[in-house]
Protein backbone atom coordinates (compact mmCIF):
# COMPACT_ATOMS: atom_id res chain seq x y z
CA UNK A 1 0.00 0.00 0.00
CA UNK A 2 1.37 3.80 -0.88
CA UNK A 3 2.06 5.64 1.92
CA UNK A 4 -0.89 8.10 0.82
CA UNK A 5 -3.00 4.98 1.88
CA UNK A 6 -1.24 4.31 5.13
CA UNK A 7 -1.92 8.12 5.98
CA UNK A 8 -5.57 7.43 5.52
CA UNK A 9 -6.41 4.24 7.23
CA UNK A 10 -3.98 5.61 10.00
CA UNK A 11 -4.97 9.38 10.29
CA UNK A 12 -1.38 10.65 10.68
CA UNK A 13 -0.05 12.97 8.21
CA UNK A 14 2.90 12.06 5.49
CA UNK A 15 5.18 13.85 7.51
CA UNK A 16 4.41 11.82 10.62
CA UNK A 17 4.87 8.47 8.77
CA UNK A 18 8.15 9.97 7.01
CA UNK A 19 9.47 10.24 10.25
CA UNK A 20 9.16 7.69 12.13
CA UNK A 21 10.31 5.74 8.95
CA UNK A 22 13.42 7.89 8.93
CA UNK A 23 13.55 6.79 13.70
CA UNK A 24 13.57 3.41 12.28
CA UNK A 25 10.39 2.44 14.34
CA UNK A 26 8.85 1.69 10.39
CA UNK A 27 9.84 0.09 7.19
CA UNK A 28 8.86 0.41 3.75
CA UNK A 29 9.32 -2.51 1.50
CA UNK A 30 10.37 0.56 -1.87
CA UNK A 31 8.65 2.28 -4.30
CA UNK A 32 6.34 2.71 -6.46
CA UNK A 33 7.48 5.90 -8.49
CA UNK A 34 8.20 8.32 -5.81
CA UNK A 35 5.98 6.64 -3.06
CA UNK A 36 6.64 5.06 -0.18
CA UNK A 37 4.84 1.24 0.06
CA UNK A 38 4.29 -0.57 2.94
CA UNK A 39 3.00 -3.67 3.93
CA UNK A 40 -0.44 -3.66 5.27
CA UNK A 41 0.86 -4.35 9.15
CA UNK A 42 2.19 -0.65 9.18
CA UNK A 43 -0.98 0.52 10.36
CA UNK A 44 -1.01 -1.54 13.44
CA UNK A 45 2.44 -0.69 14.25
CA UNK A 46 1.51 3.18 13.68
CA UNK A 47 -1.22 2.18 16.17
CA UNK A 48 0.93 0.86 18.39
CA UNK A 49 3.48 3.50 17.96
CA UNK A 50 0.78 5.82 18.69
CA UNK A 51 -0.66 4.62 21.94
CA UNK A 52 3.10 4.26 23.30
CA UNK A 53 3.31 8.44 22.56
CA UNK A 54 0.11 8.84 24.40
CA UNK A 55 1.05 6.52 27.07
CA UNK A 56 4.23 8.85 27.61
CA UNK A 57 6.89 6.34 26.06
CA UNK A 58 9.70 7.82 23.89
CA UNK A 59 10.37 7.32 20.32
CA UNK A 60 13.93 5.21 21.86
CA UNK A 61 11.65 3.33 24.31
CA UNK A 62 8.98 2.38 21.42
CA UNK A 63 11.24 1.44 18.97
CA UNK A 64 12.57 -0.96 21.35
CA UNK A 65 9.36 -2.92 21.19
CA UNK A 66 9.86 -3.55 17.19
CA UNK A 67 12.01 -6.95 16.84
CA UNK A 68 12.71 -8.29 13.74
CA UNK A 69 10.15 -11.27 14.60
CA UNK A 70 7.40 -8.62 15.68
CA UNK A 71 6.68 -6.63 18.47
CA UNK A 72 8.05 -7.74 21.83
CA UNK A 73 6.63 -5.46 24.91
CA UNK A 74 8.73 -5.64 28.16
CA UNK A 75 6.18 -6.37 30.83
CA UNK A 76 8.20 -4.87 33.48
CA UNK A 77 8.36 -1.60 31.33
CA UNK A 78 4.89 -1.23 31.03
CA UNK A 79 4.54 -1.72 34.69
CA UNK A 80 6.48 1.06 35.55
CA UNK A 81 4.56 3.57 33.25
CA UNK A 82 1.29 2.50 34.49
CA UNK A 83 2.77 3.54 38.44
CA UNK A 84 4.06 6.96 36.46
CA UNK A 85 0.98 7.12 35.17
CA UNK A 86 -0.32 7.00 38.36
CA UNK A 87 1.43 8.99 40.09
CA UNK A 88 0.71 11.80 37.52
CA UNK A 89 -3.47 11.49 38.16
CA UNK A 90 -2.52 11.44 41.52
CA UNK A 91 -0.80 15.44 41.33
CA UNK A 92 -2.91 16.47 38.48
CA UNK A 93 -6.04 15.23 40.68
CA UNK A 94 -4.80 17.31 43.89
CA UNK A 95 -4.05 20.05 41.46
CA UNK A 96 -7.69 19.82 39.78
CA UNK A 97 -9.04 20.01 43.39
CA UNK A 98 -7.16 23.07 44.34
CA UNK A 99 -7.88 24.94 41.44
CA UNK A 100 -11.63 24.07 41.80
CA UNK A 101 -11.07 25.66 45.78
CA UNK A 102 -9.42 28.39 44.50
CA UNK A 103 -12.40 29.11 42.29
CA UNK A 104 -15.05 28.92 44.64
CA UNK A 105 -13.18 30.14 47.66
CA UNK A 106 -14.99 32.85 49.70
CA UNK A 107 -11.92 34.47 51.48
CA UNK A 108 -11.62 38.24 50.66
CA UNK A 109 -7.75 37.14 49.11
CA UNK A 110 -6.41 33.47 48.47
CA UNK A 111 -3.32 34.31 50.61
CA UNK A 112 -5.89 34.20 53.55
CA UNK A 113 -7.24 30.88 52.60
CA UNK A 114 -5.49 28.04 54.95
CA UNK A 115 -6.41 25.76 52.35
CA UNK A 116 -4.17 28.17 49.28
CA UNK A 117 -1.59 28.24 51.64
CA UNK A 118 -1.42 24.32 52.19
CA UNK A 119 -1.49 24.62 48.36
CA UNK A 120 1.24 26.96 48.10
CA UNK A 121 3.61 24.92 50.70
CA UNK A 122 3.24 21.86 48.90
CA UNK A 123 4.37 23.68 46.06
CA UNK A 124 7.42 25.42 47.63
CA UNK A 125 8.61 21.80 48.10
CA UNK A 126 8.45 20.76 44.58
CA UNK A 127 9.31 23.87 42.52
CA UNK A 128 8.35 23.59 38.85
CA UNK A 129 11.28 23.96 36.45
CA UNK A 130 10.68 24.23 32.38
CA UNK A 131 11.07 21.04 30.74
CA UNK A 132 10.47 19.38 34.36
CA UNK A 133 8.10 15.71 33.67
CA UNK A 134 5.16 15.43 37.20
CA UNK A 135 6.38 12.69 39.16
Amino acid sequence: MDISEVCALSGLPVSTIRYYEEKGLIESIGRKGLRRQFKASVVEELALISLGCRAGFTLSEIKSIFTPKGPNIDREMLKQKAQDLDHQIKTLSAMRDGLLHAAACKAPNHFECTKFKRILNVQKKRPFRAGNKLK
